[in-house]
């Protein structure tokens, strides 16, 4: 069997601030919209992106909702070029999330920064254009 990926899931501790995040700030299209869950849909062939209370999320695994700092993981947005990193960059810091790192010039001659969204989910924003 070979399996394909399709959704990541976050869990969130104010599910309302990071459904407008994303929708808002990062004109992510809402999938699905309940009490407890969003769904973005993330475009055709794109896993789908599943928000959910953070408590929620952990009970549902079975796990300690208890965790905090770097949690191994970033997700990368590659748009076309320099400019688009930098309005994806301000997007983000204007729906609520905070820049981690400035975006610049890369040594391997690309150019990147980057955001962390409410819950300090690391984003990459990463161009390969000069």
């Amino acid at each position: 069997m070979s399996l394909q990926l399709s959704a990541i899931m976050l869990g969130v501790k104010d599910l309302a601030r990071a459904k407008s995040f994303y929708a808002e700030g990062l004109d992510f299209k809402i999938d699905k919209d309940t009490p407890h869950f969003v769904l973005f849909n993330l475009g055709e062939g794109a896993p789908q992106l599943a928000l959910y209370e953070w408590e929620a999320a952990a009970q549902d695994a079975g796990v300690s909702a208890e965790g905090s700092g770097f949690r191994g993981a970033s997700f990368h947005f590659n748009p076309d070029s320099r400019d688009a990193v930098d309005e994806t960059m301000r997007n983000a810091v204007a729906a609520g999330g905070s820049v981690v790192k400035e975006a610049a010039a890369a040594e391997w001659g690309g150019y990147y920064g980057y955001f962390s969204d409410p819950d300090g989910y690391l984003w990459k924003v990463t161009t390969y254009a000069s």
